[in-house]
Parts: structure tokens; sequence; C-alpha cells
């Protein structure tokens, strides 16, 4: 499984699911549509997935996090990218070049007015639940491998700093004013 194919099956599963904006069940959805690939395409879509992980762990997109989510982890971090990977490919891209542009987002806005957290930790396991339900085994130990880039230095800064998120992520300090 290339990235193309492991967008597409988000794809699939996100005009399977009851709501695609409900990740858990996009997440649920991918697993069963994985389940009916090979193991190897199944272990394949295990690393596409990381290589998703590192390519969005970036500090704007951890910034954009802790304003949207009020505060972010790393675990909270990788349940939001997880989040966005549902979102699909489109978004996905979008978001990380841009994430401040998760403002124009109607999930985001939606989310922003109920109070609510975006995560979706259901998506890290989707190849790992899709494994055991085609096998009976758990994926190798050796599935993925994952190296996530260095965060950038200018961004470096207390993220409860509100002058400067505000000067850096001006859409969301106005969708989020504390």
């Amino acid at each position: 499984m290339n990235r193309q194919q492991f967008w597409q099956l988000i794809e699939s599963a996100r005009s399977q699911a009851p709501n695609p904006d409900d990740g858990e069940a996009v997440a649920r959805q991918a697993a069963s549509l994985l389940a009916t690939q090979p193991a190897e395409e199944i272990i394949a879509a295990q690393q596409v997935l990381w290589d998703l992980m590192a390519d969005s762990y970036t500090n704007p997109l951890w910034a954009a996090a802790y304003v949207i989510n009020g505060g972010c982890s790393d675990d909270a971090f990788d349940y939001f990218r997880g989040w966005l990977i549902v979102q699909g490919r489109e978004t996905f891209e979008r978001m990380i070049a841009d994430p401040d542009a998760l403002a124009e987002l109607p999930v985001v806005r939606a989310s922003a007015a109920a109070g609510s957290v975006l995560d979706c930790e259901d998506v890290l396991g989707i190849a790992w639940t899709a494994h055991i339900t085609a096998t009976g085994r758990q994926l190798p130990d050796d599935a993925f491998s994952i190296r996530y880039p260095e965060l950038d230095p200018t961004w470096n800064f207390e993220f409860d700093d509100r002058g400067e998120m505000t000067r850096r992520l001006p859409r969301l300090a106005v969708l989020y004013p504390e």
C-alpha cells in the first residue's frame, strides 16, 4: 500500500461512515476495509500512517492543536493528527501547509462553539485492528519505523503566550478567544 492507496482507503471510509466528521466511526470503517486486504498491504498501511504522522509533526500545527483543544500534550498531539488524517488528504495537506486555516473548517467552527476537543486516537490503530481481524495475529514488531523531523526553533515559545499565538495564528485566535 502506498500513500495514494492509503488516502483512497480514508476517503472510502469517510464515504461509508454514518458521519464523516466522527473520527472514531471513520477509523472503524477504515480498519474494516483494510482488514479485507492481504496482510502485506495492512503492514504497509501501518508504515504509511506513521509517515503521515511524521509529516504532520510541526510546531505550527502543534500550536494550532493547542489553541483548538485548550492545551496539547505529546499524546494529545498524536490524537489530534490522527483526527486530521481522517479528514482526508486535501484537508490534511492544506492544514499542514497553513495550520491557521483550520479556522475555516466547519467541523472546527462547530467544535469551537461546542467547546469540544478534536482528536482521534483510534486512527492510530487502524492497521493494528485490521491485522488482528484479518490474521488473528498482532502486527509484527518491525511493522513500521518513525523518524520525527526537528521542530522549527522559531516556534519554540510558550503556547500560553496569547499575544504570540494571536500574531502567529490570527484566525484561530479569533475563533478561540480563550
